[in-house]
């Protein structure tokens, strides 16, 4: 039994207080500055959190995967946050951004933390390779990777490629995606049981984010199972008593609330830190 399940290992939060979608047309609080993010993710770091999921944009608010954007927004956290809060970035394509592009990014920018979706950098057997590569690059820059898994077909390919070889599992992380936004689909706890139970196990930790307003249910359930929460607008604008949270430190400060409510502890960036390597 891990170490995580059987409560000695504090639960990290992690917060994604805008994601590649949502705009300020949905809740003025979302950041989409590099100076919005610094403030949310100082809010975000007092309220708890350990880490920072982060995407940039454009002028206009759309998702972009631009160097330059992310080396600001980075560097503007940086400053209100100061060393410890771990910053991960995102190769998520939103619809825009194809393998290359993705992969192109991430080794330019060289951050101390990413995270991939396993169906947009490898979507089939095809690209098996070039995803072995790239993780095994992720690796020798200390880079903390972590594969985005939206349903059982990802939580398969990502079972048998690690129990191939094809990249450690035990050097990775693995974000499981509960609900969508097309269609708009709440979560619910328990379907994240099936894939905690596909692959899990396999991984250096688990995560989960869930869409809608059960997500503190969501994520304290994978807690309570060993894992680690993801948290804030880009998937959920409630808190979780039906009001409309202020801004993403409010949902950051329920989810630790829950926690503690049953008796988990939330890690400290340092202890991330110490987890992940970096």
């Amino acid at each position: 039994m891990s170490e995580e399940i059987t409560g000695n290992a504090p639960t990290i939060i992690a917060v994604a207080p805008n994601g590649g979608r949502r705009t300020q047309a949905d809740h003025p609080a979302l950041p989409v500055t590099a100076a919005e993010t610094a403030r949310t993710a100082a809010a975000c770091r007092e309220a708890g959190a350990a880490m920072l999921h982060i995407h940039v944009r454009r002028p206009d608010q759309r998702h972009s995967l631009d160097v330059d954007l992310y080396r600001e927004a980075i560097a503007a956290t940086r400053r209100a946050v100061g060393p410890d809060m771990v910053i991960q970035a995102t190769t998520e394509s939103v619809g825009l951004y194809g393998p290359d592009a993705q992969m192109a990014m991430v080794r330019e920018l060289r951050p101390e933390a990413i995270s991939m979706a396993l169906r947009e950098l490898a979507p089939d057997n095809d690209a098996k390779a070039r995803f072995a590569e790239f993780t095994a690059w992720l690796r020798r820059e200390n880079i903390a990777g972590q594969i985005i898994l939206y349903d059982r077909d990802d939580t398969a390919r990502a079972r048998a490629w690690a129990r191939e070889g094809v990249f450690d599992p035990a050097q990775l992380s693995v974000i499981f995606v509960t609900g969508k936004y097309t269609p708009p689909t709440t979560a619910m706890p328990i379907d994240l049981l099936p894939l905690f139970n596909d692959c899990a196990e396999l991984f250096r930790d688990w995560m989960l984010c869930s869409f809608g307003p059960n997500e503190t249910a969501c994520v304290t359930l994978a807690a309570l199972l060993g894992g680690h929460c993801r948290v804030g607008f880009e998937n959920n604008l409630d808190l979780p008593d039906g009001r409309r949270a202020p801004d993403n430190a409010a949902i950051v400060d329920a989810t630790a609330t829950a926690l503690g409510s049953v008796g988990l502890q939330r890690a400290t960036p340092a202890q991330l830190r110490a987890r992940w390597g970096l």
